[in-house]
C-alpha cells in the first residue's frame, strides 16, 4: 500500500472514531476490521490499538456529557467496576484463544450488535418501583430535556452488573467498547 492510500485509509478510520464519539458507539467495531483486513495487522495488535482509541474517544466525549449533565457519575462508577474486572478477564482469555477463534467471536458479536441496534428498548421511568440496590447505592437521577429535568429510576441492578461484566469481557477479548 502506498503512502497516499494509507493516508486516506487512516483518515477514514479517524472519521469512524469521530462518529463513534458522537453516537457513543465507539469505533472498535470498525477499527479492528479496518486494521486486520485493510492493513494486514495481526488481530491481537488490532484489538490492542482499538482499546487505546476507544479509551481516547470515550474520555473526550465523556467530559462533554458530564459537563452537560447527561452522565450519572454514580452509575458510571458502578459500571466501571464491572467493566474493568470483565476487561481483565477478557484480556486473559484473549491470550489463550487462537486468532481464528477471536475473528469468529468478533463477527458474531458484530452481527448481534447489528440485530440489537434495530430493536426498540424499554426506557425506565420515574414511575417504576424503586430497585432495592439502586436505592441503596443512590443510582436514581435526572437528565436534562428541553422541557426541564426528567427523573428516572435505575432498575435490575444485579442483572445490569452481570451484563456490564460480560460487556467488559468482550471489550478485553475483542477491543470493542463495553458501554453499549
Amino acid at each position: 500500500m502506498n503512502t497516499i492510500a494509507f493516508t486516506f485509509a487512516v483518515a477514514a478510520g479517524s472519521v469512524v472514531g469521530f462518529l463513534g464519539a458522537l453516537t457513543g458507539l465507539g469505533g472498535g467495531g470498525v477499527i479492528v476490521p479496518l486494521l486486520v483486513l485493510v492493513f494486514g495487522v495481526d488481530i491481537r495488535f488490532a484489538i490492542g490499538a482499538s482499546l487505546v482509541s476507544v479509551i481516547a474517544t470515550s474520555s473526550g466525549a465523556a467530559a462533554a456529557y458530564v459537563r452537560d449533565g447527561y452522565s450519572n457519575i454514580r452509575v458510571g462508577m458502578f459500571r466501571e467496576i464491572a467493566t474493568t474486572v470483565g476487561a481483565l478477564s477478557g484480556a486473559t482469555v484473549a491470550s489463550k484463544v487462537p486468532t481464528s477463534g477471536l475473528a469468529i467471536v468478533f463477527g458474531c458479536v458484530l452481527l448481534y450488535s447489528a440485530y440489537l441496534a434495530g430493536r426498540c428498548m424499554d426506557v425506565a421511568t420515574a414511575d417504576a418501583p424503586p430497585d432495592r440496590w439502586a436505592a441503596a447505592l443512590r443510582l436514581d437521577s435526572t437528565f436534562p430535556t428541553p422541557a426541564g429535568e426528567q427523573a428516572y429510576r435505575v432498575q435490575h441492578v444485579p442483572a445490569g452488573f452481570g451484563l456490564i461484566y460480560a460487556a467488559g469481557v468482550l471489550s478485553g477479548l475483542l477491543g470493542i467498547g463495553s458501554g453499549q
